[in-house]
């Protein structure tokens, strides 16, 4: 399987914040501060109300490359891919987000947890498959396991990683991570705490 071309910038992120949020306002607050702590690369959920539209809103900005997650069907795809998606993310396996990625030039994350279910994301036509939850299905050695037995796939686990253990997982063979409530405390950003989201996002720069 040839490398899709965004693969290269997003290992060289090493870290993908997972922005999640209960409102549209404290997403934009979190790619803000996170933009001002030097972060780059953001993946906004459906879960964010209007995802979309905040997606066309970042998406104009040169120096950002965003994506979306959480996407549940292929007309949300399509959405997310007008409004400028680079990549889109899903936490299980949909073929029927494959066509719309590939016509629009983006990068495809298909979720996985066991080998077969791997499996059936590259076959789907998966860029990266996305380990989730990876904490909690064994951490940084079940993506060594699965490494093992599946040389050459780009793993990015999700769910449970953090500043503290992030490099743990690329040591054990994933490509980037997905690090969401560390780096995107909804609670730390609705109190104004921008101090405590900028020291998470150094965290991460220190570590990698």
């Amino acid at each position: 399987m040839t490398d899709h071309p965004l693969l290269a910038t997003l290992r060289a992120a090493r870290v993908v914040p997972v922005v999640r949020t209960h409102t549209a306002a404290h997403a934009a607050t979190a790619v803000r501060w996170l933009r001002d702590a030097g972060l780059r690369i953001f993946e906004l959920t459906m879960t964010i109300p209007d995802a979309p539209a905040l997606i066309r809103e970042l998406a104009g900005e040169p120096d950002l490359l965003v994506g979306a997650g959480t996407v549940p069907d292929a007309a949300t795809a399509e959405r997310c891919l007008a409004a400028g998606a680079r990549f889109l993310v899903a936490p299980w396996v949909d073929p029927t987000l494959t066509a719309p990625c590939r016509a629009a030039g983006a990068a495809l994350m298909l979720g996985a947890v066991t080998p077969t279910e791997v499996r059936a994301a590259l076959a789907a036509g998966a860029d990266v498959v996305k380990v989730f939850p990876a904490a909690s299905v064994g951490g940084p050695g079940h993506i060594r396991a699965l490494a093992s037995v599946l040389p050459g796939v780009a793993f990015c686990p999700t769910g449970g990683v953090d500043p503290g253990n992030f490099m743990s997982y690329l040591a054990a063979g994933a490509a980037f991570v997905g690090m969401g409530g560390a780096l995107v405390d909804e609670k730390r950003i609705a109190a104004g705490d921008q101090a405590a989201i900028a020291a998470a996002a150094r965290a991460v720069q220190e570590a990698a």
